[in-house]
């Protein structure tokens, strides 16, 4: 608590709230659903998941888990990766009809996000974009306590089974935007690196580059101390901005990612690896659930904003597409070249965290450090090289920067004050590598 990173400011908050669900971590554990979810005394469920997963290994086991307790479920898939408002719209009424008591979601960060919002849309009615901060939309508060919430990620990076946000694209925007309540945050997340065994390699590092940016985020994010003091603390949200406790799990995620993430793409016998990279993706969501992320994750929704013409390998979803993970990675070496000027004492740790070859290296050199080894990440494990590897040129940056300016939360919790034309270079920086 006396680290200087988190002297008190004017007007500053002096205080810190963290928030986890309860978790069970360990292979075979998903097994587990039927009686965590029974201990809850639910009786009825709706069981969240994609259409990808609904006939495959592991939802079979959640089913049977839940048949094993004795509690009956109805299954809703129509969610798509990246969710978007309608499928949360589809997904609160299928809750009004079945009248469950509790919500159990098996999948990825779109499944576990797409839960959360049909949670809020089901409790309190309205649309998506009524519960966004202004001036993008209504600002309406969540205050009714929602249904329980069981999680059980089934890829390695979002992290979403610890967090109180959910990621949702807005149709009418054409872009992404985040709902942000403590409520929101699971009841339960059962995490079995098990469930990862079967990944292909392009979802392993897509995933594995977004648990990065969020150990990295978090903790060269803007101390918590210099954010406006909330008046009243029931009003505090869990995005508070880096603090000691978000700094142990996010200090944890980023070692692993420097030790793990090259094994666990390039051999996918290599159990080790993945079963690591699956803890530090949920150590990495308990850092940013308690802290929030910052620039590479604002850039992101800029380039899924004006995606066009992309066609990305691997994954059976509508074109255009670019995965959360490579969409956030693309732009991260340029970023944190650019803010290590404000804290060059933490980006110089994260390099060494992650494994950089940082001997003799000063303060001035912190930005440097960290972004070679991310480069070196991404060229190890097949990342497109910066935005041109996805489609963009410099023709596209200030446009991006212009839909990427509207993600104020993320942009003010960088620890560098950033505006319009600070994200346009920074795009331009991004363009490529190597």
């Amino acid at each position: 608590m006396g680290c200087q990173y988190f002297a008190p400011s004017t007007h500053g908050a002096d205080s810190f709230t963290v928030a986890m669900p309860r978790l069970t971590v360990g292979r075979g554990t998903l097994h587990e659903l039927g009686e965590r979810t029974a201990a809850l005394s639910a009786k009825k469920v709706a069981l969240f998941t994609d259409p990808y997963l609904l006939d495959g290994p592991l939802v079979a086991i959640a089913k049977d888990s839940l048949k094993k307790a004795g509690i009956s479920f109805t299954i809703f898939s129509d969610i798509r990766v990246e969710p978007d408002d309608e499928c949360v719209s589809r997904g609160a009424a299928f809750l009004q009809q079945t009248a469950c008591e509790a919500l159990v979601s098996v999948g990825g960060g779109s499944v576990i996000d797409a839960a959360k919002g049909s949670l809020v849309l089901h409790n309190q009615g309205g649309r998506v974009i009524d519960y966004l901060a202004p001036p993008i939309g209504g600002g309406k508060a969540i205050t009714a306590p929602l249904l329980p919430h069981i999680a059980c990620p089934t890829t390695s990076g979002t992290g979403s089974e610890c967090t109180s946000i959910s990621v949702l694209r807005i149709n009418e925007l054409n872009t992404k935007f985040v709902i942000a309540h403590p409520s929101l945050l699971p009841t339960l997340a059962i995490v079995d690196p098990q469930v990862c065994d079967s990944l292909p390699v392009n979802a392993i590092a897509s995933t594995g580059f977004d648990l990065c940016c969020h150990a990295l985020e978090c903790y060269t994010a803007r101390a918590y101390t210099q954010h406006e003091k909330i008046a009243s603390p029931n009003s505090r949200q869990y995005i508070q901005g880096a603090n000691p406790f978000s700094d142990i799990a996010a200090r944890e995620a980023i070692q692993i990612v420097g030790q793990y993430l090259e094994r666990g793409v390039n051999d996918a016998s290599d159990t080790q690896a993945r079963d690591q990279l699956m803890w530090g993706a949920t150590l990495a969501g308990i850092a940013f659930g308690n802290s929030g992320t910052h620039l590479p994750h604002a850039m992101s929704y800029g380039i899924t904003h004006l995606m066009a013409d992309i066609t990305t390998k691997g994954y059976p979803v509508k074109d255009p597409f670019v995965p959360h993970g490579i969409s956030v990675i693309v732009t991260a070496p340029a970023i944190f070249r650019y803010t290590a000027e404000a804290t060059p004492t933490r980006h110089l740790e994260c390099a060494h965290l992650l494994g950089a070859d940082d001997k003799g290296a000063t303060a001035d050199d912190a930005g440097e450090v960290l972004s070679k080894r991310l480069i070196h990440l991404m060229k190890a494990t097949h990342m497109p090289n910066g935005i041109s590897g996805i489609g963009f040129d410099k023709t596209h940056t200030t446009a991006l920067a212009n839909s990427s300016i509207r993600q104020g939360r993320a942009i003010a919790n960088a620890p560098r004050d950033s505006n319009l034309v600070d994200l346009e270079n920074l795009y331009g920086k991004a363009l490529s590598y190597w």
